[in-house]
């Protein structure tokens, strides 16, 4: 099958070509010709077979950048070649999203809501439904050879965003041979995936970010085509941005999840967390996701994109997926009793000195992830995708940095201590950055409020299923959120002038959050909706998805 771009005007775009699919029905018609829309500033080069690119025992035949190149045009924070090369093969098998004849374009996903029953349903060792498509896709684009949790997800995103259902399969696929993971939500009797790479706390929270960054593409697209035309739409503009930054932060703290090789989170039993960051992300994420789609719902319905719609009917199709992925109220309950009866132990005494050092190694999400221990087939030493990680990010954590021992609620809380800290010289002496002013005094305000509820966690155990314990869980996760923002923030700020790095969308994720904790906002700020909507729309309009990594879209 041959994907081929069209030519643009100042040079041409060589074609996409991939291996025969190797997939079992429904694959997309055969000797189907999908046209493609060539990613912003960027050609397309040649995509290898599994197993052509090096370390498969072949040559790279790349036409057009030499290989090493691909991976920086295909984000602004380059994954590995390995990972490149997965997720656009994975792309080019998926086909065009708005072919109707392609059975997994976005009306034809839509369409099959009823069949989606079996995605939950497939259990080990069960080849059909939908964990049988999945494995069929990822097997034919060379997902098996991806191992660490963080670029297994992220060379998925082009099947996330497009399903839950289907990506949820997906993300808990281990690889050719190797029955899917069951589904988790931590309670006994539901197995753990140790076929899968990714903690089973962080399955559905992944595919649901990508699959909601999926729909809220939709709805910028149709706010920033027609916004010019119909000034009545121009009032949704700061709703997207305000669920694009939302967006952001929840991705952030799943990535920073992934990447953090911890011990099973206090409370949750063994195997089936990934630490205190894992069982954040399980609550936190869809409860903030929640108000997101019920926003974009919003936003679609007023737009005219009902569920008859490409937009509308991806978001009821994601809303009827969350009970399979675990990622509804129920899912989100289980991880917030987890917190509550973790509150004592994690109400310890913080650093007395603030961060001092380079933020910790898995907030940088373009560096090689740390080494995991092994766990089921997910080893240490098969963690690499063409990295090597450096010896002094063995533990996560730097000299001089954010705590010792490996404590998450330490490095969390180091992360607002040192917000809090540069409020005051954030505008560099010359008052030009009103925005980093702006952002540190809110983590100060924030800190403060963790300092607050450090006396009532160390009580709130005795009962963990109180209305009061459940509180004080809640306003937990979300300042643990807060700093894992700042965290990713302070580490894509390096001199590049990428978006992650500026203050814009973090403010505004920090006020959201001090909104849903009832934290008033500490005096006049900047209102960073306006930049974070252009930046969304330039998005949508270069062919650039709404993730951290501002991947570049092959449709």
């Amino acid at each position: 099958m041959a994907v081929t771009q069209p030519a643009a005007p100042s040079a041409p775009v060589p074609a996409v070509t991939v291996p025969p699919a190797r997939l079992a029905a429904p694959a997309p018609p055969s000797g189907a010709a999908f046209t493609a829309r060539p990613p912003a500033a960027a050609s397309v080069p040649s995509v290898p077979s599994a197993g052509e690119e090096a370390g498969g025992g072949g040559a790279v035949r790349v036409a057009g950048p030499v290989p090493g190149a691909l991976a920086h045009r295909y984000a602004a924070l380059p994954p590995p070649l390995r990972v490149a090369l997965a997720a656009l093969r994975l792309e080019v098998l998926l086909g065009d999203p708005r072919d109707a004849a392609n059975p997994y374009s976005l009306p034809a996903l839509a369409a099959s809501a009823g069949s989606a029953a079996s995605a939950g349903s497939a259990g080990a060792g069960e080849g059909a439904g939908w964990s049988g498509r999945a494995g069929a896709l990822l097997t034919a684009a060379g997902l098996g050879q991806v191992r660490a949790a963080d670029q297994r997800v992220r060379a998925l995103r082009p099947l996330l965003r497009r399903d839950l259902a289907l990506g949820r399969a997906a993300v808990a696929w281990g690889g050719p041979g190797v029955p899917p993971a069951g589904r988790v939500r931590g309670r006994a009797g539901e197995s753990s995936p140790v076929s899968s790479p990714v903690p089973a706390a962080l399955l559905g929270p992944a595919a649901l970010v990508a699959a909601a960054g999926g729909v809220l593409r939709q709805a910028a697209l149709v706010v920033a085509g027609r916004g010019s035309g119909e000034p009545a739409l121009r009032q949704w503009q700061p709703v997207l941005a305000a669920a694009f930054a939302d967006l952001l932060a929840c991705e952030s703290l799943t990535c920073v999840a992934l990447r953090r090789p911890a011990a099973p989170a206090p409370g949750s039993g063994s195997g089936v967390g990934a630490g205190l960051l894992g069982a954040v992300a399980g609550y936190v994420v869809p409860t903030v996701l929640a108000d997101v789609l019920a926003q974009l719902g919003l936003v679609l319905a007023e737009c005219g994109q009902g569920p008859a719609g490409t937009g509308g009917g991806m978001l009821a199709k994601l809303t009827g997926d969350l009970p399979l992925a675990g990622v509804d109220a129920a899912g989100a309950a289980y991880w917030q009793a987890c917190l509550a009866g973790a509150l004592p132990a994690l109400a310890g005494e913080e650093p007395r000195t603030a961060h001092r050092g380079p933020v910790p190694a898995f907030f940088r999400l373009a560096d090689p992830p740390a080494p995991a221990p092994a766990v089921g087939v997910a080893a240490a030493g098969e963690q690499g995708d063409g990295h090597t990680p450096g010896g002094h990010e063995t533990d996560g954590l730097e000299p001089g940095g954010y705590g010792v021992g490996g404590d998450d609620r330490v490095v969390l809380s180091g992360l607002l201590r040192a917000g809090a800290a540069r409020a005051d010289g954030a505008d560099g002496g010359d008052g030009g950055d009103t925005g980093g002013a702006a952002l540190g005094a809110l983590a100060r305000r924030l800190l403060t409020e963790q300092r607050a509820l450090r006396r009532p966690c160390r009580t709130a155990g005795a009962d963990p299923g109180a209305v009061a314990a459940r509180a004080l869980a809640d306003r937990q996760a979300l300042l643990w959120l807060a700093a894992a923002v700042l965290g990713v923030r302070e580490a894509a700020d390096d001199g590049r002038g990428l978006f992650l790095g500026g203050t814009h969308w973090a403010l505004l994720a920090l006020t959201g959050i001090a909104g849903r904790l009832g934290v008033p906002l500490p005096g006049p700020a900047p209102d960073p909706r306006a930049p974070v909507w252009a930046e969304l729309a330039g998005r949508v309009r270069r062919g650039v998805d709404c993730d951290v990594y501002a991947t570049r879209l092959l449709w």
